[in-house]
C-alpha cells in the first residue's frame, strides 16, 4: 500500500531476488545423459504457476523426453502492429555441482554478502528470474509493449539443446510463429576499463555472434593381440598420435566483424592498441582482465582433446581406440576447419560429429540494438554497448535456423574486480544482488522500447 493508502502492485525489483533464489533451489542438473539428468519439469511447472497467477495463458511442453519441461507465454503488443514478436529466452537446466567443493549448498539459493549463491546464478537463472519478474509486472500492470513478447523458459541448453531448443524448433515451430528477433544469455554484462583521461568506461558486451559448437569422435581400429608381440597396427598409437597433433596445432588468427568491432571500441576507450597487427594479441588482451579468456578464444578456431578411451587389460592390444575433441569454429570457417582436421588425423583415423551446431552471427545495428544502448545509458551514463562474439554456445543456435535474429542481452553491472568468466560452471557460482536489480531495471526499459 502506498503512502496515501492507495493499493500498489509489486514491482519486478521487489521480487526478482527471491525469484532467482527460488529458481536455484530447483536442482535441474543436466549431465548430458537422459538417464541421469534430473529434468526441468518441476522447475518449469513452477514457472508456469508464477505466470498463470498473474493471468498468463501458458503452454507447457516436454521436448522429446519425459521431464524435459519448457514453458511459453505471450504478452500481446498493439493490435495494429506489423512488427514481428520478440523472444526473451532463458534455460532452466544447469551443469552439475559437487556440494563438497562449495562453501555453500549449491542448490540453496543463499543470499549473503551481497550475492545470490548457487548453481545457475549466472548461467542462467539470474536472467530467468529477471524475465519472470518483468513478465509478472507487465501483466499485473496491463502493459502493452511496443511489440508482442514471447517469454520462453527452456530445457537442455547445457547439453546442446537436443532435448530442448533444437527439438522445439524441429517439432514445434508453431511456438515461434511471428518471432523475428530474440534476446538471451551471456551478453549485456559490464567490463570496466580505464580511459586515458583518468575516467572509467563500462562496456556492456552484447553478444552478436557465437562460434560453432561441435563435439567430434575420433576412432582408430587395428588388430587385437598379445601385448608382448611386435605390432605394426596399434589403435592406441594411432589415436594418441592424432590427438597429440590436434592438441599441438594452432589455427590461424581470423578477424570476424563482431570481434573487430569489439577490439576497435576497446582501443578507442582505453587508448591501447588491440588490432590484428598487435604483436601477440591474445597476450595483450589480458590487460583488460580475466575476460580475455573469452575474447581470446574468439580470435581463432579451437580443437581441444577432452576424452580418451582404449583397452581393457594391460597385456592386450585393443582392436579399437577412441577420443573426443571439443571443436569451436568461427563463422564461415567450417570447411577450412574440417580440411585441417583431416590433415592432422591422417588416413587411419575416422572422425564423426557427436554434436554439430553451426556458428551464428548478426550485425550490431537496427532498432533493437538502439533500444539496448538507450536502456543501458538510462541507468548507467558511463556505459556503452559494444558487440562481441561468445566462444561457447547458447540456444540461439537453434532459433537462428528459423531466421530469428539473435542477441545475448542479459544486463548486469558487475564489480570491476569480479572474475565473471570464472563463475560460469565454476565453484561458488554467484551473482551480485545489485547487478540483478540493475539488470531488471535495464531489461524493463529495453522491453518497453524494443
Amino acid at each position: 500500500m502506498g503512502l496515501n493508502g492507495e493499493v500498489t502492485t509489486p514491482r519486478a525489483t521487489d521480487e526478482v531476488v527471491d525469484l532467482v533464489s527460488r529458481l536455484i533451489r530447483f536442482d535441474t542438473s543436466n549431465t548430458g545423459e537422459p538417464e541421469t539428468t534430473r529434468g526441468e519439469a518441476d522447475c518449469a511447472k513452477w514457472v508456469a504457476q508464477q505466470l498463470e497467477e498473474v493471468g498468463y495463458v501458458t503452454e507447457y511442453v516436454e521436448s522429446g523426453q519425459p521431464g524435459r519441461g519448457n514453458v511459453f507465454a505471450r504478452l500481446a503488443g498493439p493490435a495494429d502492429s506489423d512488427r514481428g514478436a520478440l523472444l526473451v529466452h532463458a534455460h532452466l537446466d544447469v551443469v552439475p555441482a559437487a556440494a563438497e567443493d562449495w562453501s555453500v549448498d549449491p542448490f540453496s539459493g543463499a543470499i549473503r554478502d551481497g550475492y545470490i549463491w548457487g548453481r545457475g546464478a549466472v548461467d542462467m537463472k539470474d536472467m530467468a528470474g529477471m524475465a519472470l519478474a518483468l513478465a509478472r509486472q507487465f501483466k499485473r500492470d496491463g502493459v502493452v509493449p511496443p511489440r508482442e513478447i514471447v517469454f520462453a523458459f527452456l530445457a537442455d541448453e547445457e547439453a546442446g539443446g537436443t532435448w530442448g531448443s533444437q527439438w522445439l524448433v524441429e517439432h514445434r515451430p508453431d511456438l515461434f510463429e511471428g518471432i523475428t528477433e530474440a534476446v538471451g544469455e551471456v551478453g549485456g554484462f559490464s567490463l570496466t576499463v580505464d580511459r586515458p583521461d583518468g575516467e572509467i568506461r563500462r562496456l556492456y558486451l552484447v553478444e552478436t555472434a557465437e562460434k560453432g559448437l561441435s563435439w567430434m569422435r575420433l576412432t582408430a581400429e587395428g588388430r587385437a593381440g598379445h601385448g608382448s608381440f611386435l605390432h605394426e597396427e596399434n589403435a592406441v598409437t594411432e589415436i594418441a598420435s592424432a590427438v597429440a597433433r590436434i592438441g599441438a596445432h594452432t589455427f590461424p588468427l581470423v578477424m570476424t566483424e563482431s570481434v573487430a568491432q569489439f577490439l576497435a571500441a576497446l582501443s578507442e576507450e582505453t587508448g591501447l592498441e588491440f588490432s590484428p597487427d598487435t604483436p601477440d594479441l591474445e597476450t595483450a588482451l589480458f590487460k583488460i582482465g580475466n575476460l580475455a579468456r573469452i575474447i581470446g578464444a574468439t580470435l581463432r578456431d579451437t580443437a581441444n582433446p577432452t576424452m580418451l578411451s582404449a583397452g581393457y587389460k594391460a597385456n592386450v592390444i585393443p582392436q579399437r581406440a577412441e577420443a573426443v575433441i571439443d571443436c569451436r569454429v568461427l563463422p564461415g570457417r567450417q570447411a577450412e576447419f574440417e580440411a585441417t582436421i583431416d590433415e592432422l588425423i591422417g588416413p587411419n583415423v575416422r572422425r564423426e560429429w557427436i554434436t554439430h551446431l553451426d556458428a551464428v552471427e548478426t550485425t550490431f545495428d537496427g532498432h533493437l540494438v538502439d533500444a539496448m544502448n538507450a536502456a543501458i545509458l538510462a541507468h548507467d551514463p558511463q556505459g556503452r554497448t559494444v558487440p562481441y562474439m561468445l566462444s561457447g554456445g547458447t540456444d540461439a543456435k537453434a532459433f537462428a535456423k528459423l531466421g530469428i535474429r539473435c542477441f545475448g542481452f542479459s544486463p548486469l553491472r558487475l564489480p570491476p574486480d569480479l572474475d565473471f568468466a570464472a563463475l560460469f560452471h565454476g565453484i561458488d557460482e554467484r551473482v551480485p544482488v545489485d547487478a540483478v536489480l540493475f539488470g531488471t531495471d535495464v531489461l524493463e526499459h529495453f522491453l518497453l522500447h524494443c
